[in-house]
């Protein structure tokens, strides 16, 4: 289940909104059917794989414990080693296993030995998210930032709870930890208000933009490059440059907005990335919690920024490395991961002083361009034809007399979402923005927006209804 899905938008959301609203404002009550539903609603979509996450959070719960008891540090990181071990053999043997026996096999080709054949595992709804969550939990609680939780169910809450169990945010352990006692003490009516509008302003950007914009891209991106000009290979770039931003930004507006509604603060996950003034800005707007996990659990225990230089951009290259491996089992995130290391490496070293040199507007335009491309090597499986597209693009044959394939929707949405990509560079309108996401309206505006999010709510309501096109793109990490 998703979250523009029919299903959850009539019967699942206003349901769980409707019971949890008349439960006691005790907390043991409202966590217990928040978990219950949290279950339900991943069991709509795998109910095979509710039980792998049982059981490997029974394991965990208890390690961790374990863990926190010990005194001598060679036990500690034993049982860490034992915590984290665990998430990532789940991980690598439900995204990666097929991925590593298809390389095997391909060396074998090489050298003329027969092939290793085993079925396609099937990849359980939002692994990536959850076991990195699962990690947080046994790392902080082995730095000691935060003691584990006494309670298995508040631990089951805090790795299933449905708003980010999907596609995230990825929360860390001590960002939520005290939430899960007290969050009834934040069920305010200007936070579930809040919360409404930021999930119809998140729903509004999945349905009505990123789906408008996923059609477009498919239908370019299903040419082979080879027989696309130009205008069609910049179109498709565009549109899947639009779509992932409105589609991923807008599934974490909802989950963020759920969030608030059951007195959760979620981290926000996007600021305005596509006005990055580099690769490295765009790095600290897009994806922000996971930038935080790669930084935290990844980046510092290399040693951070505390090496030479040398070490700095071999430290860089391995965190986008594993960015990309971490969004799929493919070469092409792969090199989508080291390609955006690339430029933090090149920036690092020179290209940032020229970059504020050149001012603000150059270099948007420059770190714009570098991501849409980057998107491409995303979008496309194929390592070749990746190359063969971006070529296209950058052949600049533009022949007018060729037809550019493009729908009604994306003639004049492609302008809607460049102009919600961009609008933020404005002062005011960021001001307005923040107003609306970090609860900071009189009552009246609380009142008018909420007329508005009532609005959006329907009207994508309709769209969904009548329109079989309807992907979400991190579902699948």
């Amino acid at each position: 289940m998703v979250f523009s899905s029919i299903s959850f938008l009539t019967v699942f959301l206003p349901l769980f909104i409707l019971i949890y609203s008349l439960l006691p404002k005790k907390v043991g009550i409202k966590n217990t059917f928040i978990l219950f539903s949290s279950i339900i609603f991943y069991s709509w979509g795998g109910p095979k794989f509710i039980f792998a996450i049982l059981i490997t959070t029974i394991l965990d719960f208890f390690i961790v414990k374990i863990m926190h008891q010990k005194n001598a540090p060679a036990q500690r990181k034993l049982f860490l080693f034992f915590s984290v071990g665990l998430n990532l053999s789940l991980l690598f043997a439900f995204k990666y296993f097929n991925f590593f026996i298809d390389n095997v096999n391909s060396v074998s080709e090489i050298f003329g030995l027969s092939s290793i054949h085993i079925a396609k595992i099937i990849l359980p709804i939002g692994i990536s998210f959850y076991t990195f969550e699962s990690i947080t939990y046994s790392v902080d609680v082995y730095r000691r930032i935060h003691k584990p939780l006494d309670n298995f169910w508040e631990y089951q809450l805090y790795i299933i709870l449905f708003p980010k169990l999907i596609a995230g945010p990825i929360v860390r352990y001590h960002d939520i930890s005290d939430q899960i006692k007290n969050h009834v003490q934040n069920e305010t009516m200007s936070n579930k208000l809040s919360g409404f509008i930021q999930f119809c302003i998140g729903l509004s950007k999945k349905v009505l933009i990123a789906n408008a914009m996923g059609e477009q891209a498919d239908a370019v991106f299903a040419m082979n490059p080879l027989d696309i000009n130009s205008q069609s290979a910049w179109i498709g770039a565009f549109a899947y440059t639009m779509q992932i931003y409105f589609d991923f930004s807008g599934y974490s507006d909802m989950a963020i907005g759920i969030g608030k509604i059951v007195g959760f603060r979620f981290p926000e996950n996007f600021n305005n990335p596509y006005t990055s003034t580099s690769i490295t800005d765009f790095w600290r707007r897009w994806h922000i919690t996971l930038g935080a996990w790669m930084k935290n659990y990844l980046y510092i225990p290399l040693g951070g920024n505390k090496v030479t230089p040398y070490k700095l951009y071999i430290n860089l290259g391995i965190v986008f490395l594993m960015s990309g491996l971490w969004h799929g089992a493919s070469w092409n995130f792969v090199f989508w991961g080291a390609y955006h290391g690339f430029f933090l490496i090149i920036e690092r070293s020179f290209l940032l002083n020229i970059l504020n040199k050149a001012g603000k507007i150059p270099s948007i335009i420059y770190s714009f361009i570098v991501v849409i491309t980057g998107w491409v090597f995303f979008r496309i499986e194929d390592i070749h034809l990746a190359f063969g597209f971006v070529k296209k693009m950058f052949s600049f044959r533009f022949n007018p007399a060729e037809e550019i394939v493009t729908n009604n929707d994306f003639d004049y949405l492609i302008f809607v979402a460049l102009f919600f990509s961009f609008i933020s560079l404005n002062k005011h309108v960021k001001s307005l923005h923040d107003k609306i996401f970090y609860s900071g309206m009189s009552a009246a505006q609380y009142v008018f927006f909420t007329f508005i999010a009532f609005m959006l709510y329907t009207l994508c309501l309709a769209f969904v209804s009548g329109s079989s096109f309807n992907p979400f793109i991190y579902f699948r990490f």
